[in-house]
């Protein structure tokens, strides 16, 4: 009954009017993001320079980002697990040898202990790229026998005392820390996106600033529209709707143009980067942002706009009232 009298007294049922609410919000929404499109291209000129300095301003972390990644990705393709090579001296004799494999299979420090014959690793060594010919030159195999030693150890210091200890047995030559300079690497690459995300988060207060201050300068310009809006009954949501897809359209061009810098940057890099990584025998190339890192620049630079034009909103439009 009480569903009934409600439909009685609206003509409409309860689901009804829920639909025609979502309605009429929608076309305020579409009739807003009309005004604020017409607003845009009206001012061709100014919208398009303030997206220039926010496409520059955003295409600075982008850019360090996309980079910071693509090391990211080169680090992922070699093994951090901690590694020490110990070289044998050319002269050690058979005892020392053995004593050595002895001692390595005995320490509780040590994992693993591959013996690499001086053969093997001539061979391996030819089948580097770029290095075949200088091999081939050399009349004699100028490697040492040597052991690739997996610690259970992974501190650095510990590591260190190892290799100290190894370094002192008769049979070894030189013992080289495998696999450092990747956990180096990617410690830095660590830091650097830290680093990346701090200048987003500096550079976002300014792209804020540079919203603020446009739609500041819109709302100073349409002070009397807005004021006749006001005397015939126009809500402050319906008047700050266009102000604030304007700031989304700024932001959304910034971000735009931002990705558009850092592909070009990208692309100009990479043909020496390419060169490079070619005489290393690698195939590393520099790569740009992913799909879902270059929505997120986007939807990052559009909600930017948006939350200056609603602080600048907030701000000027209580200051204004209809005389």
């Amino acid at each position: 009954m009480r569903g009934r009298c409600c439909a009685s007294r609206t003509g409409r049922w309860p689901h009804e009017r829920r639909g025609g609410v979502l309605i009429a919000w929608l076309r305020h929404h579409r009739r807003a993001l009309a005004a604020a499109l017409a607003k845009f291209s009206a001012q061709r000129s100014a919208a398009l320079l303030n997206a220039l300095v926010i496409g520059i301003a955003l295409a600075l972390p982008a850019g360090g980002y996309a980079l910071v990644s693509s090391l990211r990705a080169l680090v992922g393709s070699v093994p951090l697990e901690p590694a020490l090579t110990v070289f044998l001296r050319a002269e050690a004799k058979r005892a020392d040898i053995e004593a050595l494999a002895q001692r390595l299979k005995s320490d509780p420090r040590v994992r693993e202990a591959t013996f690499v014959p001086r053969e093997q690793a001539l061979k391996e060594l030819q089948a580097t790229e770029g290095l075949a010919e200088v091999v081939a030159a050399l009349n004699r195999n100028p490697l040492p026998d040597a052991y690739v030693v997996r610690p259970r150890v992974r501190e650095s210091a510990a590591l260190e005392e190892l290799a100290g200890d190894l370094r002192t047995l008769p049979a070894v030559g030189h013992v080289q820390a495998d696999a450092a300079w990747a956990r180096r690497l990617a410690a830095l690459a660590s830091t650097a996106r830290l680093a990346i995300g701090l200048l987003a988060l500096v550079l976002a207060f300014g792209l804020v600033a540079i919203t603020f201050n446009t739609i500041r300068l819109q709302i100073v310009t349409q002070r009397d529209e807005i004021e006749i809006s006001k005397l015939v009954g126009a809500t402050d949501a319906f008047i700050r709707r266009p102000f604030y897809y304007l700031g989304a359209l700024q932001g959304l061009a910034g971000g735009a143009l931002a990705l558009l810098l850092v592909w070009g940057g990208l692309a100009a890099l990479d043909r020496g980067v390419a060169e490079v990584a070619a005489s290393y025998g690698s195939s590393f190339r520099l790569a740009f942002l992913g799909a879902g890192d270059a929505l997120a620049v986007l939807a990052f630079a559009s909600a930017l706009g948006w939350f200056g034009a609603w602080l600048s909103v907030s701000k000027y439009l209580l200051e204004i009232e209809p005389r």
